[in-house]
C-alpha cells in the first residue's frame, strides 16, 4: 500500500472522529427513517472532503513530478505484497465508514451497500488514475483489485449475515530497518506506522459468537488471524547491496491471536458505539502465536 493511501485512510477516520466529538449524544443516534438534512450533511462533507483530498494530493504531491500518459505499473510482487493488505484493510473501513454514515442518517440499506459500501472503493482507485498519469509511479491493476477485494469483503457479510463477523485490522511495532532508509521507511515513529512494512501487522478478527450463536461464548471475543512480512529494505531484493542489513532474509510471518470487537460491547451511549466503531479498526495487543519461514514458531506474551 503506499504511503498516500494509508495516509488518506487516517484522514477520513479523522473526519469521523472530529465530525461527532463535540455533538450530543441525540446526534448520534442513527435515524429510524431518512433524514434528508443529515444525509446531505454526510454526501456533501464526503464531496468536500474526498474532492479538497485529491486537489491536495495533485498540487503537493504529484505536481512535483513529471506527468505522462497514463499507465499501469505492475507491482505485485513489491513488499512481500504487505501494501496490497494494506489497500484491502483501507477500503473495507473506508466503506464501513461511508455506509455506517448513511445508516445514521436513515438511508436505506440498499443505498447504504451501493453508496456507502463503494466509497472507499472509488475514492482509492481515483488515487490510482492519479497514480497512473504520474512518470514517477503509475496505476497498479494490483491494487486496484486489493481495493475491489476490500469492498466486497464488508457488501458480502451484510448481505450473508446482515454483520460484519469477520473484520480487518491493523497493528505496528517499530523494527530496527526503518534507520536503514529513513526516506522510505520513515524517519519518526508516526512516519513509521505508515511506511515501514516490516513493523505493520494486517489481520482478519473473526467473531466467534457470531459464528456460535446461543453459545456462552463472550459476544466481544475475537480471534485473529495475521499476516506480516519483516527484512525488507527495497520493495524488492534488488538494490540493496548499499545497505547494511541487506544480507537479511525477507520472510513473510502468520500469526494466531486473541482480539476484542469493540462493536459488541454492550453501551446505551450512541457517542460510544461511534468511538468504538472507530477504533475497531485497530487490532487489541494480546497473546500471539507466530509461524515464520513456515517452519519457525515463536510465541509472544504480549505482540503488538
Amino acid at each position: 500500500m503506499k504511503f498516500k493511501v494509508f495516509l488518506l485512510f487516517f484522514l477520513f477516520i479523522g473526519f469521523q472522529v472530529g465530525f461527532s466529538q463535540n455533538q450530543e449524544e441525540s446526534f448520534f443516534k442513527p435515524s429510524d427513517s431518512l433524514n434528508a438534512k443529515r444525509q446531505n450533511s454526510v454526501i456533501i462533507s464526503e464531496a468536500v472532503l474526498a474532492t479538497g483530498t485529491l486537489i491536495g494530493l495533485n498540487q503537493l504531491w504529484y505536481a512535483e513530478y513529471p506527468k505522462s500518459n497514463f499507465h499501469f505499473i505492475n507491482d505485485n510482487a513489491d513488499w512481500l505484497q504487505m501494501d496490497k493488505a494494506g489497500h484491502v484493510f483501507s477500503s473495507y473501513h473506508l466503506g464501513r465508514f461511508g455506509a455506517e454514515m448513511l445508516h445514521w442518517s436513515g438511508a436505506t440499506k440498499k443505498n447504504q451497500l451501493i453508496y456507502g459500501a463503494g466509497l472507499g472503493f472509488a475514492f482509492l482507485t481515483a488515487v490510482e488514475v492519479l497514480d497512473g498519469y504520474s512518470s514517477e509511479w503509475g496505476a497498479s491493476s494490483g491494487d486496484i483489485i486489493a481495493n475491489a477485494a476490500g469492498t466486497a469483503l464488508y457488501i458480502s457479510q451484510e448481505l450473508i449475515w446482515k454483520e460484519q463477523r469477520i473484520t480487518p485490522k491493523f497493528s505496528f511495532h517499530t523494527t530496527k530497518y526503518a534507520s536503514e532508509r529513513p526516506e522510505v521507511l520513515g524517519g519518526s515513529f508516526s512516519e513509521q506506522i505508515l511506511k515501514d512494512y516490516n513493523g505493520q501487522t494486517y489481520w482478519l478478527s473473526v467473531n466467534l459468537h457470531s459464528f456460535a450463536k446461543g453459545s456462552k461464548i463472550p459476544k466481544w471475543l475475537n480471534v485473529a488471524l495475521g499476516y506480516g512480512a519483516e527484512g525488507m529494505i527495497t520493495g524488492r531484493n534488488e538494490n540493496r547491496t548499499t545497505f547494511s542489513a541487506s544480507n537479511t532474509q525477507r520472510f513473510r510471518q502468520f500469526y494466531l491471536s486473541l482480539d476484542v470487537d469493540l462493536t459488541k460491547i454492550k453501551t446505551n451511549s450512541h457517542f460510544l458505539k461511534t468511538v468504538f466503531s472507530v477504533f475497531n479498526t485497530i487490532k487489541i495487543p494480546a497473546p500471539t502465536i507466530e509461524l515464520r519461514r513456515f517452519n519457525e514458531v515463536k510465541y509472544h506474551f504480549i505482540y503488538f
